[in-house]
């Protein structure tokens, strides 16, 4: 008589990574092109041996970084779920290094348990390119961007709003209602950031309000016409994205944080010579 296999006991290990977008096409799998998660769960997948899928925090776009991604996974694997950063940061290529990893309770979810995403986006606003930042920030020489009149134009956006004007298509949410929780813009010498806090975001959303928003900072577009646009839901009028490479996924937050150094990560400004 041939015995039962023993079933093994599952764990569900978080992890904080980071990333950059430059050679991968997004965070979400997909057929015949790298992407962040894929190359994550096929060396969990060697190392489990089992099937393990990646659950993310947010979906970043094509070239798009992350300096605290959050994601999970389920496995039989009796690694301690501590141990997973340093085990995935052996194989994982130079582009990827999970920073932390920790065990959470089953019913612990990196999307649905998080209560809100940080993006920022950083703008190089000088006349010549600066090769050392150039996949890390947006070269934009047209104008001096007037930093205040960005903030003033962000300010607004506090709330909650429907913010349909700054979803790209073929986004399948059912609705634009977020969270606006902080709305920041500044500047630190040829340096303009723009940094949101929020419940969640819409589909290209950060991308197409910097896009817009930099018509504000250099006057062809009024503080009071952008809040109009997305106020109005005009999103016929939204017309250019900003470029991915300027745009990272700083945090994401949590009431119940599993991680121990999550709090004491800094996330670095342009303004040293090398960002991130």
């Amino acid at each position: 008589m041939i015995a039962e296999p023993l079933s093994l006991p599952t764990q569900r290990v978080a992890l904080t990574i980071q990333y950059l977008g430059k050679n991968f096409h997004g965070w979400q799998r997909q057929a015949n092109k790298p992407s962040i998660q894929q190359t994550i769960e096929d060396i969990l997948m060697s190392l489990c041996h089992h099937k393990v899928t990646l659950h993310g925090a947010g979906r970043t776009d094509t070239g798009v970084h992350a300096y605290a991604q959050v994601a999970h996974f389920d496995t039989t694997s009796p690694i301690p779920a501590t141990r997973w950063a340093k085990v995935l940061n052996s194989s994982l290529p130079s582009e990827i290094l999970v920073s932390e990893s920790a065990p959470v309770s089953p019913d612990w979810h990196a999307r649905f348990s998080a209560a809100w995403r940080r993006y920022r986006y950083t703008i190089f606003n000088a006349p010549i390119p600066n090769l050392f930042i150039q996949h890390q920030s947006w070269h934009y020489y047209l104008a001096v961007l007037n930093q205040d009149l960005m903030q003033q134009a962000l300010s607004p956006m506090l709330g909650n709003h429907d913010f349909s004007a700054l979803q790209r298509t073929g986004s399948k949410r059912a609705h634009g209602w977020i969270t606006v929780q902080d709305a920041l813009c500044w500047r630190e010498g040829d340096y303009v950031y723009i940094e949101m806090k929020s419940s969640g975001f819409l589909y290209g959303m950060m991308r197409l309000l910097v896009g817009l928003l930099v018509e504000v900072g250099r006057s062809r577009l009024s503080v009071t016409e952008f809040t109009n646009i997305w106020q109005q839901r005009r999103r016929c009028d939204v017309r250019y994205a900003a470029p991915p490479h300027g745009l990272c996924l700083l945090d994401i937050g949590y009431n119940d944080n599993p991680f121990v150094t999550a709090d004491f990560f800094k996330f670095p400004n342009c303004s040293s010579p090398v960002n991130l």
